[in-house]
């Protein structure tokens, strides 16, 4: 880990976060998560056949994220001040586990 990018977005915009990783494929799963919760808001896992977003722990990503199938980077689309906050990615291969951390912020 080289260290957290920052990224500003005003509210409505988008904003992308890019994992660096150019063909999914060599790697078992990837997996994103918001501040310190457990449950990944984005995930792909090629073995369990696994691609899905979710709305968050109460909801705020509801509609409001793209996870791109090629890379697994995450987009949210029509930001709000209440997904600023730290994200992390984590992806597994049967080799290593890269994580990078990303810190959004939101603002009007």
């Amino acid at each position: 880990d080289t260290g957290a990018k920052s990224l500003s977005v005003k509210v409505g915009d988008s904003v992308t976060l890019y994992n660096d990783v150019s063909e999914i494929q060599k790697y078992d799963a990837i997996r994103w998560r918001f501040e310190q919760h457990e449950s990944p808001v984005a995930e792909i896992n090629r073995a369990a056949g696994i691609f899905n977003t979710s709305d968050g722990p109460d909801g705020r990503f509801r509609d409001r994220l793209q996870l791109d199938q090629q890379t697994g980077s995450l987009t949210i689309i029509k930001t709000e001040t209440n997904h600023s906050g730290r994200y992390e990615v984590e992806i597994s291969s049967s080799k290593h586990t890269i994580h990078k951390t990303f810190n959004v912020t939101v603002s009007g």
